[in-house]
């Protein structure tokens, strides 16, 4: 049988740990770039391809697939080995983004952006598994923090290569760039990565993967489509409950099921979901809403509204990689907790802009933001990951990510739905007013006087959003909180759990 490459015996062999950390990264680097490159080519893929009434749908297909795989691929890496389960991930990841370039119009590049979701779901959880499983509990906080500066510089390298390549090339390289990348990285994880799992016969839940594809996919199209959707919201939504209910019941009942039981009976597991849904949805505050007031109401230009967001992507991974400090000089509790009073400052901070006030403010509350997310990220996700035995490791970690992804979504959801009931409240007669500012044609049907009304109110509106951001940016203080007081990197396991 093939021994846990956990165990020390083995760790002390793996002298090559450098060179899977680095293969991890350039994999980390494939899934994260992904999002912003697309993202700025698009306009340049619709005037080929048209169906701009499908672009969401471009980002929605990736997303959805995305996020149910990513407790599957999860538990499948517990129960068939990391490698293997990367390997089948990144090959389809890869599949997809060749065909994303061959896509004669829009359907087919949905079809094919779906396909490119069922790879990523693996590519991260994984990687961020085969990392845990090499490296000792004392050493994750540090190795965790080089992981998730990949996801600093891929928002700064995104927007900026997309736009090279667009305007050099054709768009197809935005989604052909991933296959040199995840080449090299299968290569050096085939070379290096031992085989990590004891061969014996498992069985997947695979009727309770089914529970869960349905009612994460209610749940994310109620949640994002519910403007299109109306009164269809509801059935979506008493399915998704319906499922979820039967998802529970399934796994009480199987030998293997895809989410074990003992996860839950950890308060350090717990607590780093609970995170991972609220620092998901506060994200959401800056990351969609922002850019909108610096557009909307301040009259800032789209490159003005990208470098202040880049703050984030800057303070994410310095906070990160100074969190493996503070979580070994202090615990787990403390480095959450002053995450959170980071996070919940930076939203209120960003109260402080107004129509004619400068980007400073923005951009200290972006930062500390970025800061803030990154510090509790990575408490949450290192938490979790020393307190998880490695035969469920691989679930573990996935769960906090498909707990962070859900809670972008309803985060998204809860912000959008405040945003509009206000300026539904403040100006009914005005039809989408946000966009109204950005528009130099239905603006110049206003006077000076009507615009700065309008304008004013839009800006208490996106107030308000920041507030509630702040609210729900005190879950993520209280998730802190919920972590045992004296839990750190390097405690026995079986103390993790002790008050």
């Amino acid at each position: 049988m093939t021994k846990n490459i956990n165990a020390p015996e083995c760790q002390s062999k793996l002298l090559r740990r450098p060179i899977i950390l680095i293969a991890c990264m350039l994999a980390m680097f494939m899934a994260a770039i992904e999002v912003t490159i697309v993202a700025t080519a698009m306009p340049t893929i619709i005037a080929d391809l048209g169906g701009f009434s499908l672009l969401g749908w471009v980002f929605a297909a990736y997303l959805l697939t995305q996020s149910i795989s990513v407790p599957i691929y999860g538990r499948l890496a517990d129960l068939y080995g990391r490698k293997r389960i990367f390997f089948i991930g990144a090959s389809l990841f890869l599949l997809g983004s060749v065909l994303c370039g061959f896509s004669p119009n829009m359907w087919w590049l949905i079809g094919f952006r779906a396909l490119q979701g069922v790879g990523a779901g693996a590519i991260t959880p994984v990687a961020a598994t085969i990392i845990a499983d090499i490296y000792s509990s004392e050493e994750r906080p540090r190795v965790q923090g080089y992981l998730a500066s990949v996801w600093g510089v891929s928002a700064i390298i995104g927007p900026l290569m997309g736009a090279f390549i667009v305007q050099h090339f054709n768009w197809a390289l935005i989604f052909w760039v991933n296959v040199p990348i995840g080449i090299l990285a299968m290569l050096l994880l085939a070379r290096y990565l031992p085989e990590s799992h004891t061969r014996r016969k498992h069985s997947l839940d695979i009727l309770g993967t089914g529970y869960l594809a349905i009612s994460v996919v209610a749940l994310l199209l109620a949640l994002l489509q519910a403007e299109v959707l109306g009164w269809w919201v509801i059935p979506l939504l008493m399915l998704a409950l319906m499922t979820i209910y039967l998802l529970i019941k399934q796994e009480k009942s199987v030998a293997e099921p895809l989410f074990p039981l003992e996860l839950w009976r950890s308060r350090i597991i717990v607590a780093g979901n609970i995170g991972g849904l609220t620092i998901g949805a506060a994200m959401m505050g800056i990351s969609a809403f922002l850019p909108t007031f610096i557009q909307g109401v301040m009259g800032g230009s789209p490159l003005e509204a990208g470098m202040t967001l880049a703050l984030m992507s800057i303070g994410w991974p310095i906070a990160s990689t100074l969190s493996g400090r503070v979580m070994r000089a202090t615990s787990y509790r403390t480095t959450a907790t002053i995450g959170a009073l980071l996070l919940v400052g930076g939203s209120l901070v960003l109260l402080l802009i107004t129509p004619s006030s400068g980007l400073y403010w923005a951009r200290v509350a972006s930062f500390l933001i970025g800061a803030g997310l990154g510090m509790c990220n990575t408490t949450f996700l290192v938490s979790v990951q020393n307190a998880a035995p490695y035969h469920v490791r691989g679930i573990a970690t996935a769960s906090t990510m498909f707990t962070r992804q859900l809670g972008s979504a309803v985060g998204t959801a809860i912000l959008g739905a405040t945003l509009n009931l206000s300026l539904n409240y403040r100006l009914p007669d005005i039809i989408d007013p946000v966009q109204l500012l950005m528009g130099a044609e239905r603006k110049a049907q206003f006077t000076t006087e009507q615009l700065g009304w309008i304008t004013q109110n839009v800006a208490s509106s996106l107030h308000l959003v920041f507030i509630v951001s702040a609210l729900v940016s005190l879950f993520t203080l209280a998730a802190s909180w919920y972590i045992p007081a004296k839990s750190r990197p390097g405690m026995p396991e079986v103390a993790l759990d002790a008050d």
